[in-house]
């Protein structure tokens, strides 16, 4: 029953109440139904995302459906596997990556002020190593891990 069958809300027997708590059945497939209560807000939660993950899946089954015409051209021996993945990421909207790992080196070149008094103690190794750091600025490169291999002071 939709309220379209009734001409005003107030011809309701119950108004219309977010939290009021109702009870009702639960069916799961061919098995014997559950009986539940839940508030109206949380029911119409659970209809509204069930009408969402229902578009959805038509969307997907659509797009499933049109493999169909690909299949074909696709099973062709002379038809190039590059060819069949790029155009299969195409049709889905998707754009897959591969990680490769690197090794890289730097030469980084600068200086540091030092005060007078500590020049003789002063340790280049360690106060790179304490301050300095490399990032990516990037999304797609993660800095796994990175070291110190050499550094020479010049007076």
């Amino acid at each position: 029953m939709s309220l379209d069958t009734y001409k005003t809300v107030e011809e309701l027997s119950v108004p219309y109440n977010p939290d009021l708590l109702v009870s009702y059945k639960v069916i799961h497939g061919y098995s014997d139904p559950e009986y539940t209560i839940d508030k109206v807000r949380n029911i119409e939660w659970e209809l509204h995302n069930a009408r969402q993950a229902q578009k959805h899946n038509a969307v997907l089954q659509d797009k499933i459906n049109g493999l169909d015409e690909h299949i074909m051209e696709w099973s062709n021996p002379n038809y190039d596997k590059d060819d069949v993945l790029r155009e299969l990421c195409e049709y889905f909207g998707i754009n897959p990556s591969k990680e490769i790992e690197f090794t890289a080196t730097f030469t980084v070149t600068g200086t540091v002020s030092v005060p007078f008094d500590e020049v003789e103690d002063f340790d280049i190794d360690w106060a790179l190593s304490d301050d300095i750091s490399i990032e990516s600025g990037n999304g797609n490169i993660e800095i796994t891990d990175w070291s110190l291999d050499h550094a020479r002071a010049s007076s």
